[in-house]
Order: structure tokens, then C-alpha cells, then sequence
């Protein structure tokens, strides 16, 4: 069904202001943290990688030295069997002429940050496959896990958490945190025995949150029940295609209508699974 004049008549009234109120929408929180992006022309992403250690012995002098061979891995991308986020929108001719706004750059704006918003759900979710569908942060196999076991989280967790990730070899300046809003408020409530909060805003700092020296993303598209805290800059993504957006003005000419095609394909994996702490099953 097409956007007509009955159906979007809010967009051609007199008495409307010739602006688009947009509602509150987040930018990509998981593209925006850090990873490493790899841009591709279709084709899968091959990234290889050292597998597990040799172990170098001590030998004396005239000792036969121990021969060792070092493995290898590779972490395997955008195959040709991953899917693309698409979507349509068609809208009559005679809507685009009577719209107090830029029609189809309104469209645009809405079609491009909902595209966004299913990659980052599924970037931080824990579902896809990897084959068809990008596997989500909370499904990827080899990260480091805390147990909350239930409890509401606090700062025990966090820094247990931190902790496993120090052992990772993680790099400290790329290291986030990513929470719902209400996992952060709750933090935020924690007092010491005098009634004082025991997180304190730095007024000194530029208005970025963060926790044991690293910075925090808050996002709902973290599943409920979940923290996490990842080293970004060993996480790699696949871009075929950034959100590319068509317009298409002659494949509903029968109907005097245009139509918005935006196109997107991503995939994402860890390149240091253990670089990636989850803290599951909150309260």
C-alpha cells in the first residue's frame, strides 16, 4: 500500500510549520564505538589470524633445539549466503507536490535510522546464525562470561567483568561498556553508608559516562539481562553496503507513484572472542 494524501494528510495542512519533527532516535551505537570496519565489493572478508601459542623451551649449549609449528585461523565474512536489511516505501505524486517538506528527503531521514536501528539490534542481540543473518554480540561463541545469577547488577560485577578482560590482552583505550538505561540508573543510585552517591559526575569532563576508566554506550538495543564490556577495536565488520538509498520513479509509473529503496549489508564477528565479557542473567 502506498503513502497517499489521505493516509500522511498531517504532511499537507496549511497550519503546519514546513519542518519535520523527528522522534528521538538513536544513532548506531555499535558502529559508532569502534570496530574495525572492512569495506568489500560483495565478495566474503578474509581476515586471518594467529591460532594458539608455541611454547619455546630452554636448551643448553649442543642441545637439540624442539622443532614447533605455529598455527593459523582466519575469521570469514560477509559470505555469499549473508542476507541484506532492505525496505520499500512508495508514495503518490500527488503527496510529493502538496508536502509542505521535502517529501522524499523526510522518507530518506526515516528509512536510513530504521535501517540502522535493525543493524545495531541485531549487532548487539543474541541471535543470527552468521550465514544468512549477522550473529549478534550476546551469541558469539569464545567470550568471557559473569553470572549474575539473577541479582540486580552493581559494582562487584562490573569490575569482575573488567577484570576477565584485563587477562584478555585487552587494549584499555578501545574498551566500552554497553547497558540498557535502566541498568545505568540503577548504577547510579548505589550510595555509600553517609547517603552519598558513589558515582559522581567528573565536572571537568565532556559529558561521555564512564565506568573504572571506560566509557559507557547506553542503548535499549541491549537485551534485558545483559551487560556488556568489549574491546571494539577486535571486533571486525564486514560493510557490502552502508544504508544506500534509491529513488525509483519509473517501476510504479502505472500507478502516478515513486517509491524509497534503502539498501543495507553488514556482518560482524570478534576477532579476539575473549576480549568480550558479558555479564548475563541480571535480575
Amino acid at each position: 500500500m502506498a503513502v497517499s494524501t489521505t493516509s500522511a494528510s498531517e504532511l499537507t495542512q496549511e497550519q503546519v510549520q514546513k519542518i519535520l519533527v523527528q522522534p528521538l532516535a538513536e544513532q548506531s551505537i555499535f558502529l559508532a564505538s569502534g570496530p574495525r570496519i572492512f569495506d568489500t565489493n560483495g565478495s566474503a572478508v578474509r581476515i586471518p589470524k594467529m591460532g594458539g601459542p608455541i611454547t619455546p623451551a630452554w636448551h643448553g649449549q649442543n642441545e637439540q633445539i624442539t622443532e614447533q609449528d605455529p598455527t593459523f585461523d582466519e575469521v570469514l565474512l560477509l559470505p555469499d549466503t549473508m542476507k541484506s536489511v532492505k525496505v520499500i516505501t512508495r508514495f503518490s505524486n500527488e503527496l510529493a507536490r502538496q508536502s509542505i517538506v521535502a517529501l522524499d528527503s523526510a522518507l530518506q531521514d526515516r528509512l536510513v535510522t530504521d535501517v540502522a536501528s535493525t543493524l545495531d539490534a541485531a549487532f548487539f542481540g543474541s541471535t543470527g546464525d552468521g550465514i544468512t543473518t549477522p550473529q549478534g554480540m550476546l551469541a558469539w561463541a569464545g567470550t568471557q562470561s559473569v553470572d549474575a545469577t539473577s541479582a540486580a547488577l552493581d559494582l562487584d560485577m562490573l569490575l569482575d567483568a573488567w577484570g576477565k578482560a584485563l587477562e584478555a590482552n585487552v587494549n584499555l583505550g578501545s574498551l566500552q561498556w554497553f547497558m540498557r538505561p535502566t541498568d545505568f540508573t540503577a548504577l547510579r543510585k548505589v550510595k555509600d553508608t553517609a547517603g552519598q552517591y558513589l558515582l559522581q559526575p567528573d565536572p571537568t569532563a565532556d559529558g561521555v559516562f564512564r565506568l573504572w576508566g571506560s566509557k559507557v554506550n547506553i542503548t535499549t538495543r541491549v537485551e534485558a539481562g545483559n551487560v556488556a564490556l568489549a574491546d571494539m577495536s577486535q571486533v571486525a565488520v564486514a560493510r557490502d553496503l552502508a544504508p544506500s538509498v534509491k529513488l525509483l520513479t519509473e517501476r510504479y509509473a502505472d500507478y502516478d507513484q515513486q517509491a524509497l529503496r534503502v539498501v543495507a549489508r553488514y556482518d560482524v564477528k570478534p576477532l579476539n572472542p575473549e576480549a568480550v565479557v558479558i555479564i548475563e542473567n541480571l535480575a
